[in-house]
């Protein structure tokens, strides 16, 4: 039976990120946190999975994923840059086509996962 709810370390481990930088994302209102018996922080796996942006569980070989906010978009004819920060200070810069973009619909201030194989960076929203 899948988990309904994480602690916050599983959360932040799920998500690829420290506990300190979950906190910090529940006092600035970008994860929603609940509280349990013991009024520890638990996160919903609904939640996790908005965060990770993967709502029909897309499958794809790659292993190496970054979760973070967009930051960027610029388009220039055919190509798109997206500028991602996926865990400060770290800064993600991939090059996609506009086709990309669009079709994604990726905008500055939304959650996305880059999604790094071999030299490539996939973005997933």
């Amino acid at each position: 039976m899948p988990r309904e709810y994480y602690s916050i370390g599983d959360a932040a481990k799920t998500l690829g990120v420290s506990v300190d930088t979950l906190r910090r994302w529940d006092r600035r209102g970008r994860i929603k946190t609940e509280r349990d018996a013991s009024n520890r922080r638990i996160v919903a796996a609904s939640e996790i999975e908005r965060l990770r942006g993967e709502p029909g569980h897309a499958h794809l070989s790659a292993r190496n994923r970054f979760n973070g906010i967009i930051t960027e978009v610029k388009v220039d004819g055919l190509v798109a840059q997206v500028e991602m920060v996926v865990s400060d200070p770290v800064r993600l810069v991939a090059l996609v086509t506009r086709d990309a973009v669009e079709e994604l619909d990726l905008r500055a201030g939304m959650s996305a996962t880059a999604i790094v194989k071999s030299t490539s960076v996939m973005v997933q929203h």
